[in-house]
């Protein structure tokens, strides 16, 4: 079989991606054991932060796993590393939910009526994917009825109404772009891939006044992303955008001043992120070739973060 050009560099990339793992893994099995060795017993008397390995995920509850899945992979590029589901019973159902279900009895109401599933009694079922952006993994999570099959229809839950991302608790994803890519043209063709998809929530903000879908469309490419000129920022573009379930991401680009100003183990992390990187732009079809790893998460500084392992779904 004959590889392209662009396989070719796919192929280059993810080698080069391998080996800075194979690089970064071997220089932290080193540190750890020496740290291990220098702890010794102490480990579980460290300060909490020193028993951390870091952040393993981030994990978005779905209306419709298949149209997420969809739009993670084939339009934004991710790569599954793992999928598990059908969880049922009372272990599951307390470690993620006994909260929910303390705040229903203490308020003397049906725990369904405020979105807690009966995992305990197999009436609903939990599936779970995961999804790779080099340095980042998106857990996607649905919760659906026993009788519905895995990965297909609606959520067993209604999704949220209000979404405004002021609301304390409320998260985001956000994607980096490439430093070669016209941001606008991106924002203009993801919103028409994702169209052609029938993911019709998929929509990007506009930098103007807009009061109606109708304005929001009718707004020239130049409002697809806003430009910062100015201060630490100097540099940084960003759109927020609502994914196909309705969760909220962000897409930015750091150019310039801004792109010096960043830390300088994010800059190590992009060099490995575009080492070896022979991809063409212009024989790109999908918006996902133009992203270079996942950029941060946003957490509303009122709200809790917990991060679990993928043997535990959450």
């Amino acid at each position: 079989m004959t590889t392209t050009p662009h396989e070719n560099g796919e192929t280059n990339r993810r080698q080069a991606l391998q080996a800075a793992g194979a690089t970064l893994a071997a220089g932290m099995a080193s540190n750890t054991a020496s740290a291990a060795q220098t702890a010794g017993s102490n480990r579980n008397t460290a300060p909490l932060g020193a028993r951390l390995q870091g952040v393993q995920h981030f994990g978005v509850t779905v209306q419709n796993m298949d149209r997420a899945f969809e739009f993670y992979t084939q339009v934004l590029g991710g790569t599954e590393i793992m999928r598990d589901g059908d969880f049922k019973g009372e272990a599951i159902h307390f470690t993620i939910l006994a909260d929910q279900e303390i705040l229903a009895r203490e308020r003397g109401i049906d725990p369904r009526t405020i979105g807690v599933p009966d995992l305990r009694g197999a009436s609903q079922r939990l599936d779970v994917r995961f999804v790779q952006f080099e340095n980042v993994v998106i857990e996607l999570l649905q919760y659906r009825d026993a009788g519905q099959p895995m990965g297909t229809g609606d959520s067993w839950a209604e999704p949220r109404d209000h979404m405004s991302p002021a609301y304390p608790r409320s998260m985001h994803i956000c994607f980096y772009i490439r430093d070669d890519v016209d941001f606008d043209r991106f924002i203009t063709d993801l919103e028409a891939e994702c169209a052609r998809r029938g993911m019709t929530q998929v929509k990007a903000n506009r930098t103007v006044t807009v009061r109606t879908e109708a304005e929001r469309q009718a707004a020239p490419a130049s409002t697809h992303s806003m430009k910062i000129h100015e201060g630490q920022s100097d540099g940084w573009s960003l759109i927020y955008c609502k994914g196909p379930e309705g969760e909220q991401l962000e897409f930015v680009q750091v150019l310039g001043p801004a792109q010096r100003n960043l830390p300088s183990r994010w800059s190590a992390a992009d060099r490995w992120s575009q080492a070896g990187d022979e991809r063409s732009v212009a024989g790109s079809s999908r918006p996902g070739r133009r992203l270079g790893r996942g950029q941060h998460a946003g957490l509303h500084p009122c709200a809790r973060h917990r991060t679990y392992h993928p043997a535990s779904p959450g």
